[in-house]
């Protein structure tokens, strides 16, 4: 499968970032290109022109900061699993790092990467004769989703690993263009669409991520897949809990794998205030199962994703807890 033909812009600074996305409107962003190479030799895009961010060093520092810590969009995997900073103030990232992939994927493969990475489906992620032969899909040329052809929306699965660990750690997301940068909460960068789960405006950058420091959080991140390496989690869960003597203080679940986009469990408050015991781990477990949605889109059934979530979720919150 080879790839097709496009030019490579490599821009030195945000300055020449934005400066390509304006003379080049239909460009895509590379970084490692772990994913997105791949996808371009099965035929899925065929950009004119790839804007290369590897050698714009704002997105390559990672900085402690008065109350976070700030990581750039551009920070390899590899180097989120070794940094002293990371290890010290966000290990559980650290841990979710050394989960995505294999090592020579961790060291070109980058955060922001990960964050955006391409929703996936059993019926997308073929060869372009495969799809082809198969009508394509509503992803991708296509008119119509394979998974829920009921449906008028693409049920694609978000597979980043990185994500449910920053989004119960409470991180911020930082976002660019030609006019200037905000920071967002990382939800919001998300949305519940498989075709369009990124909530990316024309000529927008991810520049970074920042994580709050000192909230106090135990958090881990653990992953159900097909192979104990390479593979993309077929349920992922990440849990942040702050315990004061037997009570829980606070609690964070988030899950990637199962809907289009990863998701941050609602009504955890109701659980504060709580021991962990039996019958609240039983609740966590409800919580998980009625809030995850994941659809037809690997050959493991659904039904089993879902409960691989809300057990995985019951299992990190318990060890925790002991923590």
């Amino acid at each position: 499968m080879r790839l097709p033909g496009f030019q490579l812009v490599r821009p030195a600074n945000l300055a020449e970032v934005f400066a390509a996305r304006r003379t080049y409107p239909g460009a895509r962003l590379l970084a490692g290109g772990t994913d997105l190479v791949v996808n371009l030799r099965h035929g899925l895009g065929e950009p004119a022109v790839l804007i290369d961010l590897t050698a714009v060093p704002d997105l390559r520092d990672v900085a402690l900061e008065p109350s976070s810590l700030r990581i750039g969009a551009a920070v390899t995997l590899e180097r989120l699993t070794s940094d002293s900073l990371i290890a010290v103030h966000a290990p559980a990232l650290a841990d979710a790092a050394r989960k995505i992939a294999g090592s020579a994927h961790r060291t070109v493969a980058t955060l922001g990467g990960n964050l955006c990475l391409d929703t996936r489906c059993l019926y997308y992620n073929q060869s372009a004769w495969w799809r082809q032969s198969n009508g394509f899909c509503l992803k991708y040329r296509g008119d119509r989703c394979h998974v829920a052809p009921e449906g008028n929306r693409c049920r694609a699965a978000y597979s980043g690993d990185t994500a449910p660990v920053l989004l119960a750690l409470g991180a911020t997301a930082e976002l660019a263009d030609a006019t200037g940068s905000r920071w967002v909460d990382l939800q919001s960068l998300f949305q519940e669409d498989g075709a369009a789960h990124l909530r990316l405006g024309d000529g927008q950058v991810l520049l970074g991520v920042r994580v709050p420091r000192s909230s106090g959080l135990v958090v881990g991140y653990e992953k159900a897949r097909l192979r104990g390496a390479i593979d993309f989690p077929l349920a992922g869960v990440a849990v942040a809990l702050r315990r004061e003597n037997d009570r829980l203080a606070d609690l964070r679940i988030a899950v990637t794998g199962t809907n289009s986009q990863p998701v941050l469990l609602k009504e955890c408050e109701p659980l504060v205030g709580r021991p962990l015991d039996a019958a609240l781990l039983q609740q966590v477990d409800k919580l998980v199962q009625r809030q995850v949605k994941p659809m037809r889109t690997t050959l493991t059934p659904a039904h089993g994703r879902r409960r691989m979530a809300a057990a995985l979720a019951v299992r990190l919150a318990r060890r925790l807890w002991g923590e």
